[in-house]
């Protein structure tokens, strides 16, 4: 089985995810990287993240490579400080939207983003491999503790960066306990930004547990009762964004993308006039940008392939629904709070609130659950026994003005299943029996074996 999911290695940390295997990805990564390379590594505040941190560190500077400890920074800020320091690559420890118990090592190249599947690929070979994995008695790797100069050169790049483009506005943080603590506070406040901040304590047992971009609504409730301007949620990485605008409601990546979007167009910035976002993002979306002339392109889920879309169609623009965001002018991967600095911009150069910048896309109902599989399916879920059947029928009858997504979590043990479509009702029934359909499937599938 695959190591490597959508995301990185994740999994419930000291089960799935050991101090032995991040040792052992540590050190196959070294032996890809070389004797002589240089690379970072951050981490979220999980508990489990130290042990993993160590276990890495320990991996890659027994194949020779230098190590530079970056501590508790947003994996958006490690990508930045990979090319700002010259690194030739980048370990983040973290499990992102995870609960607690969770865990991930990502992989970043030189450039900040993840290693391509290939890369992870060889990573995986070597691993299978224990002779590959003997360690270099005589090129150790040392080891240089930076935290404090890699927090605040990422604080000062950000703060550079959209100097004197905020008014005083109020803003309501939710850092998830997490990552964001380091950064999201002190960079809002140097740009003049009253602030408030929620779950701002570095408790990595409470990462994500009913807080920021997953659980948004105490950040509703609060900024509609102190009156605020923008409410940003992070998540454990701080790699995306959930906002919440003046009213209490929330506006996800689809809102953040049309209000960006737009803005660049205005400005004769978005290139080729085209946005890239996955294939979960609303249809209302799309529609919205048609009626300005925007092609919406979509990706398979995962910000890799939003990335990879980027690149290859010139687009400068894309993200997902769930909140990352990537602004190719600042950044290769999604960053929660440049992207909520990007918004504050708009908000500025445009006098409008997000309500209003939001507020052309009229949102198709849309409802997804997921379900949970006991073990790996064989083989591709349209291989279940009489879910392709219940599919066709859905696609029928949904027409133009819907949609059917059916797909493997790239994280969790679970197949995620999307309806789409004009009728709140009619999304429901349908998805009601695509649920029972494959519910039905897996046991006959199980009952068989």
């Amino acid at each position: 089985m695959a190591l490597f999911g959508t995301d990185g290695v994740r999994g419930v940390a000291n089960q799935e995810l050991s101090a032995e295997m991040a040792l052992a990805v540590g050190k196959a990564a070294g032996r890809v990287l070389g004797p002589g390379s240089q690379a970072l590594i951050g981490r979220d505040t999980r508990v489990s993240s130290g042990m993993l941190e160590a276990s890495v560190a320990s991996g890659l500077t027994a194949m020779g490579v230098r190590v530079w400890m970056c501590g508790v920074v947003p994996t958006p800020a490690l990508a930045y400080l990979i090319k700002a320091m010259g690194a030739d690559a980048g370990v983040m420890i973290s499990a992102s939207h995870n609960p607690p118990e969770y865990n991930g090592i990502k992989l970043l190249d030189d450039l900040g983003r993840k290693w391509d599947p290939a890369r992870e690929g060889a990573v995986e070979e070597i691993m299978a491999t224990s002779a590959s994995l003997m360690s270099l008695p005589r090129q150790i790797g040392a080891i240089h503790h930076v935290e404090n100069e890699a927090v605040h050169r990422y604080r000062r790049y950000l703060s550079e960066v959209f100097w004197g483009l905020t008014d005083p506005l109020h803003v309501v943080v939710d850092l998830a306990h997490g990552a964001a603590i380091s950064t999201a506070v002190p960079v809002l406040e140097h740009l003049g930004v009253k602030v408030t901040a929620l779950h701002g304590e570095p408790l990595g047992e409470l990462i994500n547990q009913r807080c920021g971009a997953t659980h948004p609504a105490l950040l509703q409730r609060t900024v509609v009762k102190l009156k605020a301007d923008l409410g940003m949620a992070f998540d454990g990485d701080a790699d995306r964004l959930i906002a919440v605008d003046e009213t209490g409601e929330v506006v996800d990546g689809d809102g953040i993308l049309y209000a960006l979007a737009r803005e660049l167009q205005q400005q004769e910035r978005l290139a080729h006039n085209v946005v890239v976002a996955t294939i979960m993002s609303n249809l209302g979306l799309e529609r919205a940008l048609e009626r300005e002339g925007i092609e919406l392109l979509r990706t398979p889920v995962g910000d890799r392939f939003v990335a990879q879309a980027m690149r290859e169609g010139g687009a400068v623009l894309g993200g997902e629904q769930s909140g990352h965001i990537i602004v190719q002018q600042w950044a290769e991967t999604g960053d929660g709070l440049l992207t909520g600095l990007c918004l504050l911009e708009v908000m500025h150069r445009r006098r409008a609130s997000l309500s209003e910048l939001v507020r052309p896309i009229e949102r198709y109902p849309q409802i997804l659950k997921n379900v949970p599989l006991v073990a790996p399916l064989s083989g591709a879920w349209e291989e279940l026994p009489g879910l392709l059947d219940v599919v066709e029928q859905a696609e029928q009858d949904l027409g133009h003005e819907g949609r059917v997504l059916i797909r493997p979590s790239g994280t969790e043990p679970l197949l995620r299943i999307m309806i789409e479509g004009r009728s709140h009702d009619q999304a429901e029934a349908w998805i009601d029996r695509l649920v029972a359909a494959v519910e039905s499937a897996l046991d006959a599938s199980q009952a068989s074996v």
